[in-house]
């Protein structure tokens, strides 16, 4: 007998980026797992990132109910469409303007807990019906944007029968970028409230990482699983290092405290110390990057070497992840950050090139980059080691030896695998 599912998602091709890929995956195995899926996801929406490869993707064997929303972001572009777009992207400049300070002064305070609270009402009344013809349903809602667990938390609270799941990709009061909203006493406490509720109230939480997974079970008795994110594209089967320049690559937004000034530096004085290395070196930035980011790159003398591809298709992100001798994985440097492991990890590892990760001392991110053995990873002041094993790979690269990493454990980590570990989760629910 099929089991009910109910998914509420904001972010759903022709949205493009890593937030989509999680619940695109999911929905794509859960039908053969016994789901009968219902999706609810925005009919108009102002999305940052749009990539329409990803439409080719949607499973046809599920539901979609389309429900209209009002985007705070198409009346605040009317002030600067750029600013605006670089808000949603998450592209907070350091030097703000007087229009972007008062647009994340509006965003901080005005819209809690983001600008996609106002769907909620028409959500609400869109699922009603749905609820009520199907009282042993299982109702998840994934963010950000975390407005939508309101949406849970209200059908939580009209229908009692039904179970709810809350999948949080990311924290919420904790997360990096809440210091940047100019929020104030009330909004912080709004904040905190709205997260205490849906922390307690919810059925289950599914969390990304093992820190969040701490920080949620400090908060509430609920329980808390962690799935992680994953890669649904074939394993790199090549046994040999790829032809070509000597290609450093990052897939990806670059925001302004995400910027790896350290390794700025180690690239620039490697192509000042070796020619041979400046000859062959490329560096190829594909995402969104903060002015911030592009101006430091320009201030170490690499624009020479650098290609700056901006967002790419998925299909184009990943043939380049395949193309590269190594890939570059940043994180900001701060306590918050430790417990983000950023979706393009994944897919990482099953390029097989090996990963040089710049971040926070002990955070999830460093501990996968050690448990499958893909590259290595260095904090931000430690420049000798990271200039070092860029002159370890660049040597390899040049006697043919660059070859893939014997990544170890993949298994776990392929969307199907971490679909099943799902429906184990919502099981559990209703025992």
């Amino acid at each position: 007998m099929k089991k009910d599912l109910l998914v509420v998602a904001y972010y759903w091709p022709p949205a493009g980026g890593p937030g989509v890929q999680r619940w695109l995956n999911f929905c794509k195995y859960l039908p053969d797992l016994g789901y009968r899926l219902t999706l609810v996801i925005p009919k108009n929406p102002d999305y940052p990132i749009t990539d329409l490869s990803l439409n080719s993707e949607v499973p046809t064997d599920i539901k979609i109910i389309q429900v209209p929303i009002m985007e705070p972001s198409r009346w605040l572009s009317s002030l600067s469409r750029k600013r605006t777009k670089d808000l949603q992207r998450g592209l907070i400049q350091k030097k703000q303007g007087a229009i972007e300070r008062l647009s994340l002064w509006i965003r901080g305070n005005f819209f809690i807990p983001d600008a996609r609270v106002g769907w909620k009402k028409a959500v609400i009344k869109a699922t009603e019906s749905y609820v009520e013809q199907h009282p042993s349903a299982t109702v998840i809602t994934t963010g950000p944007p975390h407005s939508l667990h309101l949406i849970g938390l209200t059908l939580k609270h009209k229908h009692q029968d039904i179970k709810w799941l809350a999948d949080f990709r990311d924290p919420w009061t904790t997360i990096g970028y809440h210091k940047q909203l100019k929020l104030g006493t009330t909004a912080r406490k709004k904040h905190l409230r709205l997260e205490q509720q849906v922390l307690d109230q919810t059925d289950r939480l599914i969390v990304t990482s093992t820190h969040t997974a701490r920080e949620f079970a400090s908060k509430t008795s609920t329980p808390v699983d962690v799935i992680t994110n994953g890669f649904d594209i074939p394993i790199n089967t090549a046994s040999a290092q790829p032809e070509g320049d000597f290609v450093l690559s990052h897939v990806g937004t670059l925001l302004s405290e995400r910027n790896p000034e350290v390794l700025w530096e180690c690239l620039s004085e490697l192509t000042a110390e070796n020619e041979d290395f400046a000859s062959d070196f490329k560096l190829k930035l594909a995402g969104n990057l903060s002015d911030t980011v592009i101006d430091s790159i320009g201030q170490h003398g690499l624009f020479k070497y650098a290609d700056l591809l901006g967002y790419l298709p998925h299909t184009d992100s990943v043939r380049l992840m395949f193309e590269s001798q190594a890939l570059l994985l940043i994180e900001i440097d701060s306590e918050d950050t430790k417990a983000i492991i950023p979706g393009k990890i994944f897919e990482y590892l099953a390029s097989r090139r090996p990963i040089i990760a710049i971040g926070p001392a002990q955070s999830d991110m460093q501990a996968m980059i050690k448990n499958t053995s893909s590259g290595q990873y260095f904090g931000y002041e430690n420049k000798q080691g990271l200039k070092a094993f860029l002159i370890d790979i660049y040597k390899a690269y040049k006697k043919g030896k660059n070859d893939p990493v014997t990544a170890s454990s993949l298994a776990p980590f392929h969307r199907k695998n971490l679909t099943q570990q799902l429906s184990q989760s919502i099981q559990q629910t209703w025992e």
